[in-house]
């Protein structure tokens, strides 16, 4: 039986750089993305930070580049608008290739999921 490509969807709901987490998740989907597997990104809570342009980290693996290379692989990837407004956070600040959405655009990533991954 051949290999089925999965569609994951991964919502990011901490900050990029308060846990590991977020990192973890964009080398994951950087992997299942080089495997051909399709990749939804969700933004969500302090995550919409992971997708803020212009990060320079000076300790920690910059989660800004990994979010451009797993966009620049084909990766869907949509910031919470509701998140973004709470937290002052405008679309033009946002990695290009990110676009904002709403609730219902997370139930469409996940609607069309066969892996849901949230943390």
């Amino acid at each position: 039986m051949a290999d089925k490509k999965k569609i994951f969807t991964i919502a990011i709901g901490d900050g990029g750089y308060t846990r590991e987490r977020p990192y973890t998740l964009l080398r994951f989907a950087y992997t299942a993305l080089l495997e051909e597997h399709k990749v939804n990104i969700f933004l969500v809570e302090d995550g919409i930070f992971v997708g803020k342009k212009n990060q320079e980290p000076s300790t920690y693996d910059n989660v800004g580049k990994w979010m451009t290379d797993v966009i620049s692989e084909g990766a869907n990837v949509k910031a919470c608008g509701v998140c973004m407004k709470a937290r002052g956070l405008s679309e033009d600040e946002l990695i290009k290739g990110i676009q904002k959405t709403s609730m219902h655009g997370f139930v469409e990533m996940c609607a069309e999921a066969d892996n849901i991954i949230f943390s």
